[in-house]
């Protein structure tokens, strides 16, 4: 029987399902609330590419039943980490940021990690200020004489050179007594707690007496460890304003199978950490992020009490997964405008640019060459521009312009065009031809290289339309594509007849990634002009904020977002404001 045919004939019931191959090996795992109408959609006609190349590898399915999808979960959750599934989201640290340890020992030591082991420490971050951290660490080493050996103390007759040059305290020779020692430790974990003011106070007094007593680099090493503590403040501060509380924000971003989930951490109004966790999966973004999560806080540790996500997960199904399993009540939110929204837009950037960056590490050679020779090029299209158009009720309407070089984003060279021959029409057909007119108008007076290869999404009109704009300005030897997202068809300038390939095909999944990036950076581009002008809006909403000031911060700064990843001192400064108004304006934009 083949894969097809024991996906029809599952059982219409919750349960797991696992996916292998010919070897026998799981390569995937999911859950579903009907098992035969989940797995049969694998086998549609109409995949995507990803899921095509999935298909392509399955060679049998095994499938358990459950009572409900909260079982299924909790059962998926397990196998994953049994089996680790190629295809299936695994935590692969991408750039997590690092942590302060302080082991649990009778004389702990303190130390920069990134990695959480269950033997009684005590962790403080994620710290996104890794440089000051540094900074951080050794002016404490300078300051605290702590053991700096590894491993379990030892007693000893003599103490080690550490000791000798006042860089440790030597409890190998007890030397230091357990009390005067932990008198040591509560110091620090009072300034990584953010209980810093007192122990600030007494080195600024310390700092003073040195340098009237003469001892300047005591007194200079006294003023750089105070520096470093408002440093890794400062790079944690994100208001003052937010509430007391904790919260997770977590946003995914997928390019094909490559996925990065990027996770900000606020405790009491402070950002904590930061990290982004890459992985392949043949997931949707709201499985990916589901199948994160639970992987993410399935140790129970550091959870927080409000979760905000970029995609609208079961969050019945992952809160009943909290409590139950975890013991924690957990809000989770979809924000889409406000505070919540705002932080969370910074980390979906995060996630999106991690992708981008991955993508340009592929090598599409074989992909480019296979393209050139369906479509008929006389060399594969190294260099490829797309193009599409977005817009909502005539409002707002962009077009993106995507720019592929060896397959890969060169996200540096996106351009967007706002519309200026509308005058509030919907009429697609026309923004195409004024994008394709400006861009490559320009191209050509400013001498630069054209493109191997335009591709349009869309259909016959949209590819006469850009072909049309390229004989007008003499570029009409620059080979045009369109591509008709119903059933991802190529389409021809000519009378060729669109060409249907294998959605596994590697020369139909570079279109579909370049569509892709061309819809999603229209679209953003979109959402981001009624966001500017809701922020404009706003801003001006703030007493002591007019319409020239307005104009200046979000000239500045871009948008609500840029404002709020600032301090109230860099921000006064960059807007040129007072700091009574910016500590103002960053207080009524948290709330």
């Amino acid at each position: 029987m083949s894969a097809k045919d024991q996906a029809h004939a599952l059982p219409e019931s919750p349960g797991i399902y696992m996916m292998k191959n010919s070897d026998d090996k799981v390569i995937y795992v999911g859950k579903a609330k009907n098992l035969r109408r989940r797995v049969s959609s694998y086998f549609l006609p109409n995949r995507d590419a990803k899921t095509a190349a999935l298909v392509q590898k399955i060679d049998h399915i095994d499938y358990i039943m459950t009572g409900n999808e909260y079982e299924a979960l909790v059962l998926e959750n397990n196998l994953i980490k049994q089996y680790k599934p190629h295809y299936n989201i695994l935590l692969k640290d991408g750039k997590s940021y690092p942590m302060i340890r302080i082991t649990g020992e009778k004389y702990p030591r303190v130390f920069k990690t990134r990695r959480i082991v269950d033997d009684g420490s005590t962790y403080y971050g994620p710290f996104a200020a890794t440089g000051d951290l540094e900074t951080f660490l050794d002016l404490i080493r300078q300051t605290y004489p702590l053991r700096l050996c590894s491993g379990p103390l030892e007693r000893h007759r003599s103490p080690c050179l550490y000791h000798h040059i006042h860089k440790c305290c030597a409890p190998c020779i007890g030397a230091v007594d357990e009390k005067e020692y932990k008198a040591y430790i509560d110091e620090i974990r009072d300034l990584l707690s953010g209980n810093d003011m007192r122990t600030r106070e007494r080195l600024e007094k310390e700092m003073r007496q040195d340098a009237k007593e003469l001892r300047f680099e005591q007194a200079a090493r006294k003023r750089d460890l105070i520096k470093a503590i408002d440093n890794v403040g400062k790079g944690q501060s994100v208001e003052q304003a937010l509430s007391n509380d904790s919260r997770d924000y977590a946003a995914v971003a997928l390019r094909g199978n490559l996925c990065t989930v990027a996770i900000m951490q606020l405790r009491d109004g402070r950002l904590v950490g930061k990290a982004l966790y890459r992985a392949e999966t043949m997931a949707d973004e709201t499985e990916a992020l589901l199948s994160f999560l639970i992987q993410y806080y399935s140790d129970g540790a550091n959870l927080p009490q409000e979760l905000y996500v970029n995609q609208e997960i079961d969050a019945s199904l992952i809160s009943d997964y909290f409590r139950k399993e975890l013991g924690v009540p957990l809000y989770i939110g979809f924000p889409k405008d406000g505070k919540h929204y705002r932080i969370l837009r910074m980390a979906e950037v995060n996630a999106g640019e991690d992708v981008d960056k991955r993508l340009g590490r592929i090598d599409n050679s074989p992909s480019l060459e296979r393209l050139a020779e369906l479509i008929g090029l006389d060399k594969a299209p190294v260099y490829i521009e797309g193009f599409d158009i977005a817009q909502l009720a005539g409002k707002y309407t962009t077009a993106s312009c995507i720019v592929f070089r060896g397959g890969n984003p060169s996200v540096k060279e996106y351009r967007r065009f706002n519309m200026k021959t509308l005058d509030g029409r919907i009429d697609d057909f026309q923004s195409m031809r004024e994008a394709v007119s400006r861009r490559y108008s320009r191209l050509y007076n400013e001498e630069k290289p054209m493109p191997d290869l335009i591709m349009v999404d869309g259909g016959k009109g949209q590819v006469h339309v850009a072909v049309d704009e390229l004989e007008a300005l003499g570029l009409d030897y620059i080979p045009v594509v369109g591509l008709a997202e119903r059933n991802e068809e190529i389409v021809f300038p000519d009378d060729r007849p669109n060409l249907v390939l294998d959605k596994a095909d590697p020369a139909l999944r570079i279109l579909i990634a370049l569509r892709d990036e061309c819809h999603r950076f229209a679209t953003s581009a979109n959402q981001r002009m009624r966001s500017r002008d809701a922020g404009f809006a706003l801003l001006r909403s703030i007493d002591g904020v007019g319409q020239k000031r307005a104009e200046r911060i979000m000239k500045e700064c871009g948008s609500i977002e840029g404002v709020l990843a600032l301090d109230a001192h860099d921000f006064a400064k960059k807007c040129s404001i007072p700091l009574t108004v910016a500590e103002r304006i960053l207080h009524q934009l948290a709330l």
